[in-house]
């Protein structure tokens, strides 16, 4: 019986986990829309992946999981360009453009 309920458990905290997981992976979406938007680019595919995972502490020194999400962007409709947000718990800490200058 002992098994069955450390199996429940560890289901329901994998579920969390997966839950929790779509509602950062839509706060990394709506971040990297609103960036692209204000600098005048296109964001393909509109979504992100993750990209890294791992736990960091926040300013009061509690354990969050950091998430990096990458995704793509295009300035001039025909070629693709990577982008980062970072994610620290449910805090947007910063998102990414690369820019490429021509010349």
């Amino acid at each position: 019986m002992t098994a069955e309920w450390l199996a429940v458990g560890g289901l329901l905290v994998l579920g969390g986990l997966w839950w929790d997981g779509l509602e950062k992976r839509e706060l990394a979406i709506q971040a990297a829309r609103r960036v692209c938007q204000q600098a005048g680019v296109q964001l393909l595919d509109e979504t992100v992946s993750l990209a890294r995972l791992h736990l960091r502490r926040d300013d009061r020194q509690q354990l969050r999981l950091y998430r990096e999400y990458a995704f793509e962007y295009s300035d001039t409709g025909d070629n693709r360009l990577p982008g980062r947000v970072y994610l620290l718990g449910r805090q947007v800490l910063d998102v990414n453009l690369v820019v490429v200058r021509a010349g």
